[in-house]
Parts: structure tokens; sequence; C-alpha cells
């Protein structure tokens, strides 16, 4: 493919809800032998990392860890609530770039962080439609500013944390597509979606265990999505990962094998432009936003010094999410060790 094919497809799989990583391998096997070369490409991009983390995840939420495995998850589990931040704040520069100079797109701009951050915290599952709403208003707005719209308008379905009442597979079922098909703004966003459902809804898992996921999610290879394998292992074991991943990663298949002949076209779409410029930074907003919701899980006063600590590593130091992790682990060993309860 040349290079215009390979910058259409990352603004693309930009602006389609899922894991953005996982849709620009899916697009270039497709680009290659179509759609089945897409089927082996995704697969294969997804399976190593899938691997890895179910292993984890039977050791990390077996009924008895050791006591170093339980200090090194709580370490990491401390780091988390920064990674989210800094998640968000990765995602900032180019958003702010897109609002443009002008006082009332920045005034929106902030307006939609501020509804994403609040509705993270304060609605949980319902975070979808404020991600919504918030884009349909921005259409809503340059439309009637006369901006062109290019025919088309955004026509997304709402789906809400607790729009259906499933028992078993069909929870884990619904959880997961939410997962893959309304992650908006990169993997983080439904993050609280998931930690709502999981721990809150169906109680597959404690705050405590969510944490660990969201840290295996990180420090293994693949998009932070892999997290809900983690839960559907807490919730059916590795039956339930394996469903669980299959039902988060089809939609991303469907996106690209249906939608990648059109992906110049969607790039260029004035509406659905507008959308990502109403739905992004509420996006960003949830994103940080979830970084409280992740911190009041804490149990522990030692955990707040490595999230302090992490937070600097972060966001001034500017090092990496993976060595954050991996130390914060390394303080929960020593911590384990010492003889502190984790």
């Amino acid at each position: 493919m040349s290079a215009e094919e390979f910058e259409d497809g990352i603004a693309a799989a930009n602006v389609l809800p899922g894991p953005m990583s996982t849709q620009l391998a899916i697009l270039c096997a497709w680009r290659l032998r179509g759609a089945l070369g897409g089927l082996v490409g995704g697969i294969c991009f997804i399976v190593p990392g899938l691997i890895v983390i179910l292993a984890l995840a039977a050791v990390f939420l077996s009924s008895h860890p050791a006591a170093w495995i339980v200090g090194a998850a709580a370490g990491a589990g401390a780091a988390v609530p920064a990674v989210a931040l800094k998640a968000a704040a990765d995602l900032i520069p180019a958003s702010w770039r897109r609002a443009g100079p002008k006082r009332a797109p920045v005034m929106r701009w902030l307006a939609y962080v501020t509804l994403g951050a609040v509705a993270t915290v304060t609605v949980g599952p319902y975070l979808v439609i404020v991600l919504v709403l918030c884009g349909l208003t921005e259409v809503a707005v340059r439309s009637r500013r006369g901006t062109p719209s290019g025919g088309s308008a955004v026509s997304l379905s709402v789906i809400a944390g607790h729009g259906i009442v499933l028992g078993g597979l069909g929870a884990l079922a619904w959880v997961a597509l939410k997962v893959g098909a309304l992650s908006f703004g990169g993997g983080f966003v439904i993050i609280p979606l998931m930690q709502h459902d999981a721990v809150t809804t169906y109680h597959w898992m404690t705050g405590g265990q969510f944490l660990n996921a969201v840290a295996l999610g990180q420090v293994t290879p693949g998009p932070v999505v892999q997290t809900v394998a983690v839960v559907g292992y807490a919730a059916a074991g590795v039956a339930g990962g394996l469903f669980a991943a299959l039902v988060a990663f089809t939609p991303s298949f469907l996106f690209v094998l249906l939608g990648a002949p059109r992906f110049g076209r969607i790039r260029v779409n004035p509406s659905v432009q507008a959308f990502f410029s109403g739905a992004g930074p509420a996006a960003i907003g949830a994103i940080a936003g979830s970084a409280i919701s992740l911190g009041l899980t804490l149990q522990h006063l030692w955990q707040i010094p490595v999230l302090g600590a992490a937070v600097l590593w972060l966001l001034v130091a500017r090092r990496g999410i993976v060595s954050t992790l991996v130390m914060a682990g390394v303080v929960g060993v020593a911590v384990s060790l010492a003889g502190v309860p984790t």
C-alpha cells in the first residue's frame, strides 16, 4: 500500500470505535489478501497477547495466590489511575488542534471534556450516551452554522449499561460487545464501563482485581481492550476469557472488512469529523475521570505514594507505561515481603 493509503487507514481507524492498532493491522492484511487476509492478520495480531494475558490472569486471579503475587498486583494496580491520566493527556494535543483557534469551538471543547469527566464519575454505565450526545451536539452546531455536511448524517446505536438484563454468558457477551463497539477515543474510555459491569453489576471481581486486570492489559502485548479477557476469565474461566475476547474484537473485524473500501470517504466526511470533534473531547474527559473511579478502589495507604510517584514518572518525567507498572509491582512485592498488608 502507498503512504497515502496507510495515512487514510490511520485516520479512518482513529474515527472508528474500537482498538486502533488492531484495526490498522486488519486493514494492512486486508489490503494484501482481501477478507481472508484481514481475518488471518487480525487473529495473528490478537492471539499472542491474548495467550499471555489469560496465563497471567490465571496467576493473579487464583483463589490462593502467593503473597508476593498479591503484593505485585496491588503495587501495579496502584499505578493504574496514573496510566489513565497519561492516556488522556496523550490525546489532548490532537483534539485541541481540531477545535481550532476560535473562541466558540474552544469553549465547546472544554464543555465536552468536562461533561465526559463528570459523566464517568456520576452516571457510570450511561457514559456512552453522553459521548454520543456530545458528538451529535457538535454536528448540530456546525449544521446550523452552514458547515457542509457532505449529505450524510452520523447514525449510531446507543448501548447503555442496563439496556438488557442478561445472565451467564449472555451478560458477558453484552459487556464484551460494549467494550469492542464503543471504545471511542482510545481503549481507556471503556474502562469505567467495564469496571461498573464487572464489579458492581455482575460481581465477577472485586475493585482490586479489576485494577489488576487493567494493569495486565497494559503490560501485555496488544490493545487495552485485551483487559476484557481478564474480566471474562473472572466470570467463566479460560472459556469465558476467550469468549469475551471473541465478542469484543468482532466489531473491529466488521468495521474494517466492511468499511475498508470506503475509508477514504469516511476520513473526509464532514459529518463524521464533526461528530468526533464533539465525542472525542468527551472521551478524553471520560478517560481522565476514570482515574478518579479507579483511584477510589485503592485499599491501602501505602498505595497512595505509589500512585503519586507513578503520576510524576509518567506525566513529569514522561517515561513509559510498562516501566511504571513494573516498578510499581516491584514496590508491591517489597511491601508484601516486609509484612505490610497487601
